[in-house]
């Protein structure tokens, strides 16, 4: 009896604000009932109690709260609500406490926690609705205290007054709506598959800027949500200490023991973190308390831990092509209610729509071909480039110029796209993985001959903001390394054009680097140098025992105990002789090999 007794306390779970014990199957449906106090029945719940609701019915529980500090402590004082210290295990120290959803901070009044349930509802996690649509609810946009309604309610004006990107604002929340990364997330992919089962591994997004990386988590954030399978809880490595990432680790530990319910961690710039923060992760991705999506522009091979990378699967997502950023575009056109001049003809709901003075908005197709071409595949370049636009068009037309109908018209002519861009955004970062790509690439072209592909490259490098000095000491190696004694006056030419670039600097310098590419890839190449010395270090290293000392005849003999031990005894100056001279330089072990044409295997 007394064994049943123990065995029946130690399955009990004991509820960590009322301190009374339940059956595991239980608890998850008391703690609701406990912390938001949404019945007024105090009694012990039953064991047919319904499972937790999910995390917007508790934000909804708070959004009825009473507004003032006093009135939340009568409420709590007259349901029976313990004092706010009981809530201390509950608190959040770390950087995402919007995503408790309904655990209170003690060291916060009810107020904010009842204003942070309502700034959730941010666009990035809006609820996906049908395929092609949002269902945003109103949410706050910032300090000016309007409400943005739904994301197809957006006007052309009311960009003057959100305090957010439209690519924040437009940012997809289901996969239909996620244009452009098709080898990732097509239909017949495994990833999607996997998504749509809910079975999501852990995952290293690389791509270049505006490629889909954090729209792709909020994707996977918005589908979990939607079915109540996991929380999404979001850092970035820039602003996130490691007592963050400890914190919401020790919250999904919480998380699968009370609610069975896992935890997605994003973290974004993941490669921001060294490597001792990196290590953070392991044991809990071993284990499968969080399951890790980083985001990075960073070639993973040298930026993440490398015990990190094989419990992940990396994902490259590709640069958008020209009908990714087209697709994206008549996307957001279509959302704002924009009219594209070519293709979309009158709408008598247009009418309907305007309110106010509101004018009606047209784009040219020719501008957004513009953006959709000189943003370089960065669909956040693109869209805040067509906000801008609209932006300076509406903001330059005053209120008081509109008929009563509001039949006043704006045209976004390709003009005011490239004004706002002013030149192509190149993608080049002079410490990353483009970097490295663009001078490999110069260098190989020059050492095939390509002219046009050499001025190519470096005119990438030199407009993307490289260093021109940088480019003309990879000039001057490719001179000894790849023309050699083939072009003895390459060498010459290069070095000067390193003096050059030093002494007058960009932009004057460019002609100089561009002189110097044509004329090392219009040379003659050779490589004899670079293998013969390549061989020497090879016989060096791979050299079995004390290396052979220096012939006596070759040493110098300044004192008189060095010619007696037979210093440059036998050593045959050479000026003094007619011919040539019959003499041994190398040491006996090596007499008579030939590094040009010897090879580490030979014997």
């Amino acid at each position: 009896m007394a064994h049943e007794m123990t065995a029946t306390a130690a399955d009990s779970v004991q509820c960590p604000v009322c301190f009374k014990d339940f059956p595991p199957a239980t608890i998850n449906g008391h703690l609701d009932v406990c912390l938001l106090k949404s019945v007024t029945d105090s009694s012990p719940p039953t064991a047919d109690e319904s499972e937790p609701p999910l995390k917007k019915s508790r934000i909804s529980a708070e959004a009825v709260a009473p507004s003032s500090t006093d009135n939340t402590t009568e409420a709590r004082a007259s349901s029976g609500t313990p004092s706010s210290a009981v809530f201390s295990m509950f608190q959040n120290k770390s950087k995402v406490q919007s995503e408790r959803g309904g655990l209170f901070s003690s060291k916060q009044p009810a107020v904010a926690a009842v204003n942070k349930g309502i700034k959730r509802n941010l666009p990035s996690e809006a609820e996906p609705g049908p395929a092609g649509t949002e269902t945003m609810k109103s949410r706050p946009c910032g300090s000016n205290g309007q409400a943005v309604k739904t994301s197809n309610d957006v006007s052309p004006r009311r960009l003057l007054t959100i305090d957010k990107p439209l690519a924040e604002i437009m940012r997809p929340n289901t996969l239909d709506e996620y244009f452009g990364q098709n080898k990732v997330v097509g239909q017949e992919t495994l990833l999607r598959s996997l998504l749509e089962t809910q079975e999501i591994p852990s995952l290293i997004l690389w791509g270049p800027p505006g490629c889909g990386k954090t729209t792709l988590a909020h994707i996977i954030a918005s589908t979990s949500k939607k079915k109540g399978t996991a929380r999404f809880v979001s850092l970035s490595a820039t602003s996130a200490s490691t007592n963050d990432v400890r914190e919401v680790i020790k919250q999904a530990q919480n998380e699968i023991r009370l609610c069975k319910r896992k935890t997605i961690l994003f973290i974004d710039e993941i490669h921001r973190f060294n490597k001792s923060q990196q290590d953070t992760f392991l044991p809990h991705v071993e284990c499968g308390t969080v399951t890790l999506i980083g985001a990075t522009t960073e070639n993973p091979s040298f930026q993440v831990n490398a015990a990190l990378l094989s419990r992940c699967r990396v994902l490259v997502l590709e640069k958008l092509s020209v009908e990714a950023m087209g697709s994206i575009l008549d996307r957001a056109v279509a959302t704002l209610g924009i009219r594209v001049l070519e293709r979309d003809p009158a709408n008598p709901k247009d009418e309907e729509r305007s309110d106010g003075y509101e004018p009606k908005i047209f784009i040219e197709q020719k501008a957004l071909d513009t953006i959709a071409y000189l943003c370089d595949g960065d669909a956040r370049t693109g869209l805040n480039s067509l906000q801008l636009a609209v932006q300076a068009q509406v903001s330059s037309v005053r209120p008081n110029q509109f008929g009563p109908d509001g039949s006043d018209e704006i045209l976004v002519k390709e003009v005011h796209i490239k004004e706002g861009l002013q030149r192509s955004h190149i993608l080049y970062d002079k410490a990353g993985e483009e970097h490295y790509n663009c001078i490999s690439a110069l260098h190989k072209s020059m050492r095939g001959s390509d002219e046009n592909a050499s001025l190519y490259w470096l005119g990438r490098m030199l407009e993307g903001g490289e260093d021109p000095l940088y480019v003309a000491r990879r000039l001057v190696r490719f001179a000894s390394e790849d023309v050699g004694m083939a072009d003895p006056s390459a060498l010459p030419q290069a070095v000067s054009a390193f003096q050059a670039c030093h002494f007058i600097g960009m932009p004057e310098c460019e002609v100089i680097l561009a002189q110097c590419a044509v004329y090392l890839a219009r040379a003659p190449k050779s490589v004899q140098i670079y293998k013969a010395y390549a061989n020497v270090k090879a016989c060096l290293r791979n050299h079995k025992g004390p290396l052979p000392p220096v012939p006596l005849h070759l040493r110098n003999a300044p004192t008189k105990l060095m010619k007696q031990l037979g210093y440059a005894k036998g050593y045959k100056y050479n000026p003094a002789f007619s011919g040539s001279v019959e003499q041994d330089y190398l040491p006996d072990e090596l007499r008579g090999i030939n590094f040009f044409t010897w090879t580490p295997s030979d014997p």
